[in-house]
């Protein structure tokens, strides 16, 4: 397979292994070997196994998550799972922040994270025994979304999240609307919990009841709520909608747990602390005799390949490590894998088939039909050999919906080995391996577009445009040319009906056990009846999910399509590849050059609790006719600041000189808080000096109109906390017990700055002394 510009860049940034020793992986094949040597070392002969996994991972023909890519055989201390959901919320406060410690240590392991929030009592209910009211699921999935900001997964990954709410959680109205707001919950993809009764109930136009804790708080249409959660849909791409009860009903554990969330991109609903392992045959690898009337799927090639691939899934499960023992455990009491694949669209183009037509649909099921199989089989062979998974039910699991399909020779292969891994199959996005391998098309996906540009984000926080052809297309150049292509099978998902996106979803989904991430592309004008109809027609055919994009103004894309003369202006690929390289370093973004003159505006802050005021100087720059800032200066007559604030000045101003949106530096000092406590600053707490600093960065940058509105903010779940730990500290709401911070020494919520000191009323700490 060719191997082009961007596929080979985003390998060296990406997956190619660099010890600090200076050791890497020299090339494509020192990955692979990397890779396969990892997995097979559980094996009784491991030579054997590491060769037969690399003539798999070889040519691109099987693709194991980015994960596995990235960790295997590394040593490094990261997870090789990309996913996990969580445990229940438990409905109090120390659940909850437990709840939110253990996903902080999953995401700084490199997982992404599924929470159902419905555990979570409604905004306003009763907290018994402090006399409150509570804050509601979603002031607590702020909290959620400021934590994840502040950890890089895995490197420079920013982490992932979903969050499902029940449809009928009393909160579900404020939980749809929620992303209106274009600076809130950036961190997380949503879904809503739809169940049979209310679909049922919407066809029939019926009420709907709200209801947590076994009481009904209200009573509403349940036509309405649909109507106000395909609205928000169509106008900003979110909430997504999971039919839960389709999913419990075919799962194949159905006798041994309850799903209620899934992970990020919605292909594994997983049980609590269920982990999300993926990998995908690439279907555009196995085409032979491409663009000819002879054109096919190997079938012979499918089926040595599969095997291979469910083997090293399975290996996955003992070699990786776990961000939590609970996660560990429930991967290895159920052995869940999620095979998929990719390249599918350009499969079929290789076939001269269009994707979404009848012929399309009986490859996809024949194809799909033949990967569930092999990989039920291949399961099987392996439990013969080292076992089936720790929670195998012979006749429980036979009585499975799902396995009730299959056909008669997996069944009987089931009940005569059993079986090594509860779930087999999974269809992932694929975006970056796909990208890895030569820009194939993702998952089911549709060719989005064969040559479009692609906004990658840069660690600095700026974006950068890559122009990339799909890899049908390339392939096509090479054998003939500069022939016109095709246009009945060269179709993309700018031209695609609906109807065509629902045929290959639905025919996927019907040989696959857990689900299918694919989002259903839609124009911009499409009615709202018509955007409506494709929810309804997806419940309808038997998926498992829905998910649609609509451009509209509230969300970016990572992908777009540039007209002609656009496109003739984007900077060749070789000149995106960073070129400066200085003892191993390389350089993503050359920091500007300072002006002579600059103009600036001083700030100044008076932090309770110390003698001398705050100054903060901001300079900016103009380009591209637009102020940006530039430097900042922090200057105190308090020498116990200068060290932090000469550090951070230096680092804030590096970070500004590299360009690109540098708004998350006011989302992370905001969100830094002191544990001996905040201040009241004008009438709003405020919980540390850091998030003070923060604060006027960000009204400098609203002011010379680098932000617009009011930019981001604290989230009210914060906010919420500050406060009541403030009126926990002052019942009476005086005001100088209000300003005390939290004792070092003692812990107790009796700090008090007297005559220049800070001295603790309780036990009589005083840091001067």
């Amino acid at each position: 397979m060719e191997w082009g510009p961007v596929s080979q860049r985003i390998w060296d940034m990406k997956y190619r292994f660099r010890d600090p020793a200076g050791a890497d992986d020299g090339d494509l094949e020192g990955t692979w070997r990397r890779v396969a040597k990892a997995l097979a070392a559980i094996e009784r002969d491991p030579d054997l196994w590491a060769e037969r996994f690399y003539s798999a991972l070889s040519g691109f023909k099987f693709l194991p998550a980015g994960r596995v890519i990235a960790g295997a055989g590394t040593g490094r201390s990261v997870t090789l799972f990309n996913c996990f959901v969580m445990g229940t919320i438990a409905d109090d406060m120390s659940g909850i922040f437990e709840s939110l410690r253990e996903a902080a240590l999953t995401m700084q392991q490199g997982g992404g994270i599924g929470h159902d929030f419905s555990t979570l009592r409604p905004h306003g209910a009763p907290v018994k025994g402090v006399g409150a009211d509570a804050s509601g699921p979603l002031s607590f999935m702020d909290v959620w979304d400021a934590m994840c900001r502040t950890i890089m997964s895995a490197g420079s990954r920013r982490g992932a999240m979903m969050a499902t709410l029940r449809c009928d959680h009393p909160d579900i109205e404020a939980f749809v609307d929620a992303k209106r707001d274009p600076t809130r919950l950036r961190m997380f993809n949503v879904s809503v919990l739809v169940t049979d009764a209310f679909m049922k109930a919407v066809k029939e136009d019926g009420d709907w009841d709200l209801v947590f804790g076994g009481r009904v708080f209200r009573t509403i249409r349940a036509r309405g709520l649909w109507e106000r959660i395909m609205r928000a849909t169509y106008e900003y791409a979110e909430p997504g909608v999971i039919f839960i009860d389709r999913i419990n009903r075919r799962n194949n554990l159905h006798y041994c747990e309850t799903i209620q969330a899934t992970n990020p991109c919605g292909e594994q609903p997983l049980p609590l602390y269920g982990a999300c392992l993926l990998g995908s045959i690439n279907l555009g690898a196995l085409v032979a005799e491409p663009f000819t009337p002879g054109a096919h799927l190997d079938l012979d090639a499918l089926e040595r390949l599969v095997p291979l691939a469910v083997r090293m899934l399975d290996n996955v499960v003992d070699v990786s490590r776990f961000p939590l023992p609970q996660q560990e455990r429930e991967a290895k009491a159920k052995r869940r894998i999620g095979l998929g694949v990719t390249g599918l669209a350009d499969a079929l183009i290789f076939c001269g088939v269009r994707y979404g037509s009848p012929e399309a649909v009986r490859l996809t099921r024949d194809w799909m039909g033949a990967v569930q199989r092999l990989s039920y089989l291949a399961s099987a062979d392996i439990a013969a050999e080292k076992g089936s998974f720790p929670l195998y039910d012979r006749a429980r699991f036979l009585a499975g919906e799902t396995i009730r399909g299959l056909p008669e020779e997996v069944r009987a292969a089931i009940g005569r080995y059993g079986i090594r891994n509860a779930l087999l199959n999974s269809i992932a996005p694929t975006g970056t391996i796909s990208l890895l391998a030569d820009n194939v098309s993702s998952g089911i996906e549709p060719v989005f577009a064969f040559s479009h540009v692609r906004h990658v984000l840069q660690p600095d926080g700026s974006k950068r445009e890559e122009n990339v052809e799909d890899h049908a297309l390339r392939v096509w150049r090479t054998l003939r040319g500069n022939e016109a292509p095709p246009s009945e099978a060269f179709v993309d998902a700018q031209t695609l009906e609906p109807a065509a996106h629902l045929a290959m979803q639905a025919a996927a989904q019907e040989f696959v056990d857990s689900s299918i991430s694919k989002t259903i592309n839609l124009p911009r004008d499409i009615s709202f009846e018509a955007f409506k109809d494709v929810y309804e027609q997806a419940y309808a055919l038997g998926c498992k999910g829905c998910t649609t994009y609509r451009p509209n103004d509230v969300t970016g894309a990572v992908l777009e399509v540039k007209s002609a003369e656009t496109r003739s202006a984007v900077a060749p690929v070789a000149a995106l590849v960073p070129a400066a390289r200085e003892s191993g370093v390389v350089y993503i973004a050359q920091p500007l050059d300072r002006p002579g003159d600059l103009p600036g505006r001083t700030y100044k802050i008076k932090w309770p609790g110390s003698d001398h005021a705050i100054y903060i100087t901001i300079n900016d720059i103009v380009q591209d006719g637009r102020r940006r800032p530039f430097e900042i200066f922090i200057n105190s007559k308090n020498m116990e600041h200068y060290a932090w604030t000469v550090a951070l000045t230096r680092m804030i101003s590096a970070v500004f000189r590299r360009g690109g949106d540098v708004s998350f530096v006011v989302e992370e000092l905001k969100a830094v808080f002191d544990p001996r406590g905040g201040q009241w600053m004008e009438g709003r707490y405020v919980p540390s000096l850091l998030a003070a600093i923060g604060g006027v960065i960000e009204r400098h940058l609203i002011e010379i109109g680098f932000l617009a509105g009011d930019g981001p903010r604290l989230s009210d779940a914060v906010d919420a906390k500050m406060r009541l730990a403030a009126a926990q500290r002052d019942p009476a709401g005086g005001g100088a017990a209000s300003a005390m911070g939290q004792c070092p020494n003692c812990g107790a919520a009796a700090l008090s700055h007297q005559e220049g000191c800070d001295v603790c009323l309780n036990c009589g700490y005083s840091r001067c002394g």
